[in-house]
């Protein structure tokens, strides 16, 4: 997707699953039905005072993402967000755990989106509730029929993401049924992940490279085209000039590598002295993962 402008409309975590590799934490807001958040005009000031403030060199936007965190199709505005965007003319994306594809207002929803990403992590009812730990009013055969739905009727472009956690979800069979599901769905690209930030749950980890192959191979006799997302995040974050905003809206996404967060404070000319007083007062916390350093953002429980 090249260079993505995310669009966080969701607010503190409030999210249909509680994913054990979620990078951005446990939720303590699990919901799966679909209210308002932010407006429409909110979503599109804050997107044209995010382009106006862009500088230098990583000004370009290839696609312009509603990537929250938490669920963005929770948000019964998301449409009409998507449709106040267009005078940008900025390709938009939207990046779902598919949990809610089954109601039709949302798929409608996301037939305005150029792109829409769909995660699919299991078709096992035991494996999916311990992976992705959803709402408990939520039933797996129901989330699948609904992506279907969603894929056979959906204009754009469709792409999915599997994390891969080992002993989880990577055995030849439990690959295999994913790769069956996925191949009825059609998706232009289909990514297989392992954790590269922190996960929620500490001991969970990606499958070994051993597993991943064969996870490749078995999704590449079904599925056009595969693609394996296991590296770190590629070139610098844009910046705008204001340190303390980028780094908490980068962080309420995803964390950031210490040495990201140094080339943005560069960037936007700042010094560590932000981070110091970020993680003093609780705005930031630190965790360590892989022998690096991350920053994330704190979630503020309710």
């Amino acid at each position: 997707m090249g260079r993505s402008l995310g669009i966080n409309t969701i607010g503190d975590k409030t999210c249909s699953y509680a994913c054990v590799y979620c990078q951005v934490g446990n939720t303590p807001n699990k919901q799966f039905k679909p209210r308002h958040f932010i407006s429409p005009a909110q979503v599109r000031e804050a997107v044209a005072r995010h382009i106006e403030k862009l500088q230098g060199e990583n000004s370009r936007i290839d696609y312009l993402t509603f990537v929250p965190d938490g669920e963005p199709t929770l948000d019964v505005a998301l449409g009409e967000s998507i449709e106040a965007l267009r005078e940008f003319d900025i390709p938009i994306a939207v990046i779902t755990n598919a949990s809610l594809l089954w109601l039709e207002d949302v798929r409608r929803r996301l037939f305005a989106a150029d792109l829409v990403s769909i995660k699919l992590d299991s078709v096992e009812e035991t494996a999916w509730r311990r992976i992705n730990r959803p709402h408990p009013e939520l039933r797996l055969d129901t989330v699948l029929h609904g992506i279907v739905e969603f894929a056979g009727r959906y204009p754009g472009s469709l792409i999915s993401e599997t994390m891969l956690l080992a002993e989880e979800n990577d055995s030849a069979d439990a690959v295999t049924g994913i790769a069956d599901s996925l191949a009825c769905m059609a998706p232009d690209t289909a990514y297989l992940a392992v954790p590269t930030r922190p996960p929620a749950v500490a001991r969970f980890r990606g499958s070994d490279e051993r597993r991943l192959t064969r996870a490749h191979s078995i999704f590449a006799e079904r599925l056009e085209r595969v693609e394996l997302l296991t590296g770190n995040e590629v070139g610098p974050f844009a910046h705008t000039g204001d340190a303390r905003t980028d780094l908490l809206a980068i962080t309420a996404v995803h964390p950031m590598r210490e040495s990201a967060v140094r080339e943005l404070l560069a960037g936007n000319h700042c010094s560590w002295a932000l981070v110091d007083e970020l993680v003093a007062d609780g705005d930031l916390i630190v965790v360590e993962y892989d022998a690096d350093r991350f920053y994330l953002r704190r979630v503020r429980q309710h």
